[in-house]
């Protein structure tokens, strides 16, 4: 049984968006990590503070950086990624790693076409101008709770906003939109009919506005392989489904998932 558990963060978020799933997870005996992107080792405020690590940010990097840490176990770990961190998720699972994986609220791998009016709006503060790809783009909280806390109490959500939210590599956002649109394997390139793929989850939030549930469905569909893509939605949620209430039961659901297909 596997006995490690990886956990990718996304973007405007660092590995503190995973602490209660960290001792959540300790507690049930497992080893956990949760890597952050190179130069992420610093605090949230520090990253607030000076983004400039930020935007030196690529996704080769990253990948590059997430497979780093993944070499050094010494058996196939369980990963669970969130948003961007579910497209990095399946693209490490479709590298050879893993023993199973759980994309939540993921973002789309290439190829994955469906862009809902809401996630326009979400994302709206990276994309309004083409001038934001050399840039590092924060969200002011408006933006933050229609894209991660909508079904919070706001209270609460602008406690998290302060507690977790960091600007974005705006060339990154950029990249992704384009990566339909240019020849050739762009950063998120997924093979969907690799067979030798380890199992993949989709876990939907019902009120995502930036990753919502019609994504992580066409992005399941373009997988073609043999081996085992499941979807689930969990009713009520937003997109930062692990810190909202209930998170416990989410936690063990996927978790209970991967281990029994790893």
């Amino acid at each position: 049984m596997a006995d490690t558990i990886v956990l990718v963060h996304g973007f405007w978020v660092t590995p503190r968006s995973w602490e209660h799933w960290i001792t959540h997870y300790e507690a049930r005996g497992f080893r956990v990590l949760a890597p952050g992107y190179p130069g992420f080792e610093v605090e949230v405020e520090a990253l607030n503070a000076d983004p400039t690590t930020i935007l030196k940010l690529t996704v080769p990097a990253i990948i590059d950086h997430l497979e780093s840490v993944i070499r050094e176990l010494d058996a196939p770990p369980i990963i669970i990624g969130h948003s961007a961190g579910g497209a990095f998720t399946q693209v490490l699972l479709d590298h050879g790693f893993g023993a199973a994986g759980v994309a939540m609220c993921s973002a789309p791998t290439e190829g994955v076409r469906v862009v809902p009016l809401s996630q326009v709006k979400s994302t709206f503060p990276v994309l309004k101008s083409p001038a934001n790809r050399h840039k590092s783009i924060p969200m002011n909280f408006e933006q933050w709770n229609y894209a991660f806390t909508n079904t919070f109490p706001e209270d609460e959500a602008r406690r998290l906003y302060e507690r977790y939210a960091i600007p974005a590599n705006g060339g990154i956002l950029w990249g992704s939109v384009l990566a339909n649109f240019q020849p050739g394997h762009q950063d998120t390139w997924v093979d969907y009919h690799n067979d030798a793929r380890a199992p993949l989850l989709f876990v939907s939030a019902s009120e995502d506005h930036i990753m919502p549930p019609e994504v992580q469905r066409s992005n399941a569909k373009h997988y073609k392989s043999k081996t085992i893509t499941e979807t689930r939605e969990y009713d009520g949620y937003a997109h930062l489904l692990m810190a909202q209430d209930g998170w416990e039961k989410i936690a063990d659901d996927v978790l209970d998932w991967a281990l029994k297909h790893a």
